[in-house]
This record gives C-alpha cells, sequence and structure tokens, in this order.
C-alpha cells in the first residue's frame, strides 16, 4: 500500500517564501534599534558637552542636531516595518492555514473520531495567527534587547564597580528567567489542551441551539460550561502565578540593582572618581537594565509561544500522532460495483491523547514513541459477504451489531485489520484516491448541507454539471417539487448546516449530490432513521428511483423502509447470522420478525 508523502515544513519553509519581505523587516528593524543607540549615546555625548569646563555649547546643538537626524531615519524605518508586515504576515499566516488544512482532509475518519474539535481548529487557525503575531514581536524584541544591551555595556564601561553590579544583576535576572520559561512551557500546553476543550464545547452547543432548547438543556450545559471554564481558569491561575512570583523575584532583584547602582554612583562623586556627566548618563539610562532583564523575559515567553504553537501546528503532520489516509496506485474506470468483504478483521482502538505532553529526553529521543492503547473493542473476525453490481442491499441488526462499521470499511473510512475488502475484485487499499472516492457515494444519517444555495451545494459533487443533470438529480431525489415552491429555487441559500431546510429535505438534497456524481456505488447509512412517515417515504422513493443504476447499501433502523431490496443481510454480535429477502426473512428469523414487531408497536 503506497504511503501520502508528507510535506517537511517548518516555520522557515514559509518564511522562506516572502524572504525578501523578512529580510526587509528584519533590515529595517535593526536600523531602527541602530537609530536608537546611538541617539542614547549622541545624546549622552551632548550632556557631557554642556557639563565639562569648557561649555561647548555649539558642539552639543550639532551633536542633538544629529540626534534629531536619528529620529526621524528611525521613525521611517519603523513605519517601513510596519508596511512590510501588513503586506507579509497575511501571506504567510494564510499559507500556513492552507497546508493545515489539506493536512486536516488526508486525516483518516479514525483519526478525527479520536479527538475533539477544538484539536483541529486550534491548530488550523489559531495557532498561525498567534505564530506571525509572536515572530514579529521577538523581532522586535530582539532589536529592543541588542539596543538595550548595548546602552548597558556603554553604561559599565563608565565604571567598573558599577558595571559589576550590572553583571550580578543580569546573571540573576536570567537564572529567574529560565526557569520561569522550563515551567511555562509545560503549563502552556496543559493550558492550550484545556482551551481546546472549550472552543469543543462552545461549537457543539452553536451547532445544536435547537435540541438544547427543545430539550430545556440549558442550565445542564451551562454547568458543563462553568466545569470547563473554571477547569481553563484554574490552569491559566496556576500558568500565570507561577509566571508572577518569578517576575516578581526578577523586578525585586533588577530595581534594587539600579537603586544601589545610582546609590554607589552619588558615593563615588563625592569620592571625585566619577563626573557628572557620567553619573547623568547612568541616572537617566538606569531603565535600561530593567529594559533589558524585561525584554529578555519578553523574548524568552515569544519562544516558548512559537515553540509549542509550532509543535501544535505541525503535528498534525505526524502520523505517529494523526494517522492518515493511504491510498494505492492503481486507477480504474468503467466500475460495475461488485463489493466483496473476504476473512475482514476489525477491532475500534481508543487511544489515549497523548499528543501535549513533553518531548522524550536526549536519551529517548531515537526511540519510537508507541500511542498507549486505552481500550480495545473487537467488532469483526473474518467476515466475509459479496454483493452483486446494481442490486440493493441492506444491513439490518440491533444497535453495536457493526453495520455502520461495514459502511467504514466499504468506503475506506477506516482500515481493516485482517483479510480484504475488494471492489470488482480489486482490494481497496490498491486503489488511487480518486478511483476510490468516484466509485463510491455516501449519505450519512446527518448529512452535511453547506451555507450555500442549493445549487452550490449540487455543483460541489460534479462542478461542471448541466442544467439538464442537475434537473434529473433533484427529481430522481423527490426534491423537485420542493424547489419549486421556492421563490429563488435553486438559488436559495439553505443557511449553515443546511439550517433552513427540514431534515427529510436535507437527505434528498444529500442524494440528489450523490446522485449528480453518477457513482457505481451509494451508500445510506440510517438515511431515514430520524424522519417522519412522509418524509421517510420520499426517501424510500428516492432510493427506489435508483435500484439497477447502482449498488446501493443500506444500512436500515426501520425495517420498513427496506421492504423491497433484494437481499438482506441480518447481523448479529459482528456475523452476518442470516441472508435472505425481506420475506424471507421474516418467515425464517425469528429475531427478524421480533424486529419487525416491536419497530410497528414502537410507531
Amino acid at each position: 500500500m503506497k504511503k501520502n508523502k508528507q510535506k517537511k515544513l517548518s516555520l522557515m519553509s514559509y518564511l522562506s517564501r516572502y524572504k525578501f519581505g523578512v529580510i526587509g523587516y528584519v533590515f529595517f528593524t535593526l536600523i531602527a534599534g541602530t537609530c536608537t543607540v546611538l541617539q542614547t549615546i549622541f545624546s549622552a555625548q551632548a550632556i557631557s558637552y554642556i557639563t565639562d569646563l569648557e561649555n561647548n555649547f555649539m558642539l552639543a546643538i550639532y551633536t542633538m542636531l544629529f540626534v534629531g537626524g536619528l529620529i526621524i531615519l528611525k521613525r521611517v524605518c519603523w513605519f517601513l516595518t510596519s508596511y512590510l508586515y501588513q503586506k507579509y504576515a497575511n501571506k504567510i499566516m494564510a499559507d500556513m492555514n492552507l497546508d493545515l488544512a489539506k493536512q486536516a482532509f488526508k486525516l483518516s475518519s479514525k483519526t478525527y473520531s479520536d479527538y475533539d474539535t477544538g484539536t483541529f481548529v486550534q491548530r488550523i487557525v489559531s495557532d498561525p495567527e498567534r505564530v506571525v503575531a509572536m515572530l514579529a514581536t521577538t523581532i522586535d524584541n530582539l532589536t529592543d534587547l541588542l539596543t538595550s544591551f548595548v546602552i548597558v555595556v556603554y553604561i559599565t564601561t563608565l565604571n567598573v564597580y558599577i558595571g559589576l553590579i550590572i553583571l550580578a544583576i543580569v546573571l540573576i535576572g536570567f537564572t529567574l528567567e529560565y526557569f520561569r520559561n522550563k515551567k511555562k512551557r509545560v503549563n502552556r500546553r496543559i493550558t492550550r489542551k484545556k482551551n481546546d476543550k472549550i472552543n469543543s464545547l462552545t461549537t457543539e452547543i452553536v451547532r445544536s441551539e435547537k435540541d438544547i432548547k427543545s430539550l430545556g438543556l440549558e442550565e445542564k450545559l451551562s454547568e458543563v460550561s462553568k466545569a470547563n471554564y473554571d477547569d481553563y481558569k484554574k490552569t491559566s491561575y496556576k500558568t500565570e502565578m507561577t509566571d508572577i512570583y518569578f517576575w516578581s523575584g526578577r523586578n525585586f532583584v533588577v530595581e534594587l540593582g539600579g537603586f544601589l547602582m545610582l546609590l554607589l554612583g552619588v558615593y563615588f562623586m563625592d569620592l571625585g572618581i566619577l563626573t557628572l556627566a557620567s553619573f547623568m548618563i547612568i541616572y537617566s539610562n538606569n531603565g535600561n537594565l530593567y529594559s533589558f532583564i524585561w525584554i529578555l523575559g519578553n523574548i524568552a515567553d515569544s519562544f516558548v509561544e512559537i515553540k509549542v504553537c509550532t509543535e501544535r501546528m505541525f503535528s498534525l503532520f505526524n502520523e505517529e500522532i494523526f494517522p492518515c489516509e493511504h491510498f494505492g496506485a492503481k486507477a480504474v474506470e468503467n466500475v460495475k460495483g461488485e463489493i466483496e468483504f473476504i476473512n475482514v478483521s476489525y477491532s475500534y482502538v481508543e487511544y489515549a491523547n497523548e499528543e501535549e505532553e513533553e518531548k522524550p529526553t536526549k536519551r529517548k529521543k531515537n526511540k519510537k514513541k508507541e500511542r498507549k492503547i486505552e481500550s480495545v473493542n473487537k467488532i469483526f473476525d473474518n467476515l466475509s459477504f459479496k454483493i452483486e453490481p446494481n442490486t440493493t442491499v441492506a444491513f439490518v441488526g440491533k444497535s453495536g451489531s457493526g453495520k455502520t462499521t461495514i459502511l467504514n470499511l466499504m468506503s475506506k473510512m477506516y482500515e481493516v485489520d485482517g483479510g480484504e475488502v475488494l471492489i470488482d475484485g480489486i482490494n481497496i487499499n490498491d486503489l488511487d484516491k480518486q478511483s476510490l472516492r468516484n466509485t463510491i457515494s455516501l449519505v450519512n444519517q446527518f448529512p452535511y448541507i453547506f451555507d450555500m444555495t442549493i445549487r452550490e451545494n449540487l455543483l460541489l459533487a460534479k462542478k461542471d454539471a448541466t442544467e439538464e443533470e442537475i434537473e434529473s438529480a433533484i427529481k430522481r431525489a423527490s426534491l423537485k417539487e420542493f424547489v419549486g415552491t421556492l421563490k429563488k429555487g435553486l438559488d436559495t441559500k439553505v443557511g449553515e448546516s443546511g439550517i433552513k431546510l427540514s431534515g427529510g429535505q436535507k437527505q434528498r438534497l444529500a442524494i440528489a449530490r450523490a446522485l449528480l456524481r453518477n457513482s457505481p456505488i451509494i451508500i445510506f447509512d440510517e438515511s431515514t432513521s430520524s424522519l417522519d412517515n412522509f418524509a421517510q417515504e420520499d426517501i424510500k422513493h428516492s432510493i427506489d428511483n435508483m435500484k439497477g443504476q447502482s449498488t446501493i447499501v443500506i444500512v436500515a433502523h426501520r425495517l420498513s423502509t427496506i421492504r423491497n431490496v433484494d437481499k438482506i443481510f441480518f447481523l448479529d454480535e459482528g456475523k452476518i447470522e442470516d441472508i435472505g429477502t425481506f420475506d424471507e426473512l421474516f418467515e425464517n428469523n425469528v429475531k427478524f420478525k421480533n424486529m419487525f414487531y416491536a419497530e410497528n408497536l414502537e410507531s
């Protein structure tokens, strides 16, 4: 089986696409920082001209005029950096979003079921934005750090004792920052994970607001939301308090050191070993010592944030964490639609969600990390059956018997553990993606209808569909009459997730979309279970219109909807217990008959 080639992406791979813009941004930022350094030094020099014995006022004025030129140049450079940031930041962010979204399409259905929605939304949307913003902040801070460093070094040269105090402050501040950021990196991962949960819950609440209101779940879900937010706030509070402890300690050391430095400066002036000009330079630039440590901390924060976000983003490309679909290289045309399972085995495996854990230590980094298995539920063992082309078949059985899993294996949403799934005698693992996807159309119990017009939803299935093809599809899907009642007809917008449509209308639109694809195999997964009797009859009529033109596979909850199928596979505990027509099973299979009676009693 051929594996998809994974992109080797890194932050630098995106920056290199716009290298001239990025280099320009860095260049103008450095020029602006250099102007700040020179501005400070020459301003100090002007002060010394005024306070020396000769009172060189004219030289001081010329120096200050030069400082004025530096200020103008600095402002121009900052304007250019802002311009370049606005021009290229969105492009870099959009490239990241697009690559991550494309990678998301490659992930297997099992991967999506293993993680919550927020896990993907944060990585695809929020993390790239955060990375680009923090990268710009880091470059700015590095320039400011260099500026403060030069100024601090300049102050250090004025007196060796004051220089030693500065060195001690810097070493203590750096040590505190090292431990603060080491702790923050761990806390940040945990906080982002809690935030993912909040995003997932919020998405679910927005999408299910009608169910929440109709079932009176507002209070209960408010409690769940509060519990999640409290959990997030508790973790966030712990992270912030850890920061506060370190920041407070660092600030105390810096401010106390600055005070001692000025006190020592006054003492040295009294001894006559420090001039008034030098003291004024130390006094006026005392804040740069504080800024040096502060900016050092900000840079460390930015690096932590960038590292956490990039690790989260690019983990989507790590198949040990987020497994992808894999396809073969065989292209096929004119598929007849024969389906066969040969000794298929499949177990549903639950994995522990460990993607946020710390990376392995150097000693273990070369050792492949195994995903921790939480539970294994065996669904099938040596399952075999065959479906003839252009026949309509159904799989029935009580909940948990494996009906939907068969459809997922048939469409390669899940991959078998053992055995083979064949289409026209070819193992589906050998088929290329286009051949497999063009062969099968799937209509789910709750099909997703996009926030577009009816026409646009249909054209997603076949972008070059003619008006005649669209008309034929909506007619065969029993949708024509409904479309005819709409003022804008096919150009009517249906809202997010088809909110303006009823359940039956969504199903019929999904069926029309499948018909437009003209796939040799069409799968219906519980397509009528949530509909009323009238809508159910419409869907049943739509399916009957397709008989003999494609291989139709139905998973049915309501047995009355599959009376006219060619063959029924009756499942019980992962095994095919019986096969036959509706009448044959009703006559000979007691369990099947009891299911039918129970269904009608419930109705």
